[in-house]
């Protein structure tokens, strides 16, 4: 049984006439009756009367019909998803993201993609950048958005959405709160939050270059991974700590975030978009061509 020969049945079914059947599904008549006669041998049911007077659906045959086009609907819908998944306007898209990243790209690139293509399944996966790196690697994420600099071994290819810099956080009733700004240089005396240098290595590596460039060598009170942890320890008054100035979108008035004078400019951080291409599916080219728009946007 084919495809082919369910479409024929279906459209004659509804002529109930050979000729108008064979007309449109652009065909002779003669070889349109061998075919209804094989369906029928195949199936081992009788799907037509044939009379004088013209066709009619047996019993048999109209719960056929019903089935036939069942048949039929569900072919076209496995067509077209796959043509979808192909193309990338359907399927399922595992977005791995560094917390930070949901303080300012998540909140415009999630929408613009949903807009774009609604039938996409998007799955969330916070983690760290290095963990991260291993999973597009091990390809149980399709797309990450990354802390850059990136300091681990990565193949991924990168496209940088967003840059900014460290700024320090401290408590509203600290001393240096009311400041407009502060120097690294000055702060050698103060209890450090920093980043956990195994499961953070590059922040933890960037900060330690800031204490080195300002030749201090800080007391760290305590280590933690993703920045939100850092902005409570800072509001519970445990230390300060240097974290992304897009930080100022989540922390509001929980902490004051003070611009650094002295740090310098191959200190600065950012997000970047990793994937890679060559093992890319249509939902993961669909992303970074959304993510190339949004900044083509920004930029103009």
């Amino acid at each position: 049984m084919e495809l082919r020969q369910l479409r024929q049945f279906v459209v004659l079914a509804e002529t109930l006439n050979f000729h108008r059947a064979a007309e449109r599904l652009h065909m002779a008549q003669p070889p349109l009756s061998t075919a209804m006669r094989k369906l029928e041998e195949e199936l081992g049911i009788v799907l037509f009367d044939r009379d004088p007077r013209g066709l009619k659906l047996t019993v048999a045959g109209g719960i056929a019909l019903a089935h036939a086009r069942h048949t039929l609907q569900g072919a076209e819908e496995l067509r077209r998803a796959a043509t979808e998944c192909a193309t990338g306007e359907q399927g399922r898209l595992t977005l791995g993201f560094a917390g930070t990243s949901s303080f300012s790209l998540l909140p415009r690139l999630i929408p613009l993609f949903q807009a774009r293509f609604p039938r996409v399944e998007l799955v969330l996966r916070e983690s760290t950048t290095r963990a991260l790196i291993d999973a597009l690697a091990e390809h149980t994420v399709d797309v990450a958005l990354l802390r850059t600099p990136v300091f681990e071994p990565c193949a991924a290819e990168l496209l940088e959405l967003e840059r900014d810099r460290f700024v320090l956080a401290v408590h509203p009733d600290h001393p240096l709160a009311q400041r407009a700004s502060v120097a690294m240089a000055e702060l050698g005396d103060l209890p450090w939050i920093q980043y956990s240098r195994l499961l953070v290595p590059a922040m933890h590596a960037l900060v330690q270059m800031a204490f080195r460039h300002a030749g201090i060598a800080p007391k760290v009170v305590q280590e933690m991974v993703q920045v939100p942890t850092a902005v409570g320890l800072v509001e519970s008054g445990i230390g300060v700590a240097l974290v992304p100035s897009v930080t100022a979108r989540y922390a509001l008035t929980s902490v004051r975030l003070l611009p650094i004078d002295d740090l310098p400019a191959l200190l600065d951080i950012g997000i970047a978009l990793a994937h890679h291409p060559a093992v890319a599916t249509g939902p993961t080219q669909r992303f970074v061509e959304t993510a190339r728009a949004m900044l083509d946007s920004a930029a103009h």
